[in-house]
């Protein structure tokens, strides 16, 4: 295994996600436009999938807004080269910065200084997950700041239960309107603790659209949110329609008994993922994309 290899990969990866939405999202798209009935919501998802065949076509970004750079690593226990992951990742987002190119969205909170390359303090973040075998899948999620920013934490209490997640997602929905660049994908963490439950949001957007939970009483209340969240209106972009959302994803975990937490993690349109399984031996096959 040649560490070469594995930086060219993933920047391969940051390509792909950037400029190349997953199938899943761009059927989610034109599935929401056979089905749209408002004439100013189906020019706008029009012209999102032109945006999108474009990027593809031409191989560039399909949105100015590249994203901080998030990875989510399943690490077999005998792969090799664990210890120098968090390096090859870290080299591998600074060529993509300049070969991509990907904008510099890496800020310092207290000297407000930009070192250009998309790294720096915990950035690139990677969570970590080892797992039997001698394989590592990668995951880039690549997010953007317009739907990061509308992101809640809801510390409910164990008496709001469900009725109060349901009022709590679609209320967090309605006030963030046109700002997270609708249509939407939601990933919701239901239990846990604060941190907890907002990774397990995260998370979630690492799913395809149309994916229903295995459990069939969590599917049904993805169902239930992504039917109640269409029939606010909002829209493609916020210009009113019947696509304010392409999807809802959600998991739980264990809850303190005096407490009820959920997280909402928010997509944007541009839900930018892609994913690639690497062997110990150096062979790379990329999962959520058609790559020779």
């Amino acid at each position: 295994m040649q560490v070469s290899f594995l930086e060219d990969t993933i920047v391969t990866l940051l390509r792909l996600a950037v400029t190349d939405l997953p199938q899943d999202v761009s059927k989610g798209l034109e599935q929401a436009l056979e089905k749209e009935r408002n004439k100013t919501a189906k020019s706008q998802l029009g012209s999102i999938l032109e945006n999108v065949s474009l990027a593809r076509k031409q191989s560039i970004p399909m949105c100015q807004d590249t994203g901080i750079q998030i990875f989510y690593l399943n690490v077999g226990s005998k792969f090799p080269l664990i210890d120098k992951l968090p390096i090859i990742i870290k080299r591998a987002v600074q060529r993509a910065t300049k070969e991509i190119p990907l904008r510099p969205n890496t800020v310092n909170p207290i000297l407000h200084k930009n070192p250009g390359d998309n790294t720096g303090l915990h950035i690139p973040w990677i969570n970590w997950k080892i797992v039997e075998g001698s394989d590592l899948e990668i995951i880039a999620l690549p997010k953007g700041g317009g739907s990061e920013n509308v992101c809640q934490l809801g510390m409910l209490t164990p008496g709001q239960g469900l009725k109060g997640m349901k009022q709590f997602v679609i209320d967090s929905v309605i006030a963030s309107g046109a700002k997270p660049c609708p249509p939407t994908i939601l990933g919701i963490g239901i239990g846990g603790g604060a941190d907890i439950c907002m990774k397990i949001a995260k998370e979630q957007l690492l799913k395809p659209v149309g994916q229903r939970h295995a459990n069939p009483k969590i599917a049904e209340l993805e169902e239930e949110l992504l039917s109640a969240i269409n029939r606010t209106g909002i829209g493609p972009m916020g210009l009113g329609g019947d696509t304010t959302c392409l999807d809802v994803h959600i998991d739980v975990a264990m809850r303190h008994p005096a407490s009820f937490p959920v997280g909402l993690a928010v997509q944007c349109w541009a839900a930018r993922r892609a994913s690639v399984l690497i062997t110990k031996d150096g062979r790379a096959q990329f999962i959520t994309h058609k790559v020779d």
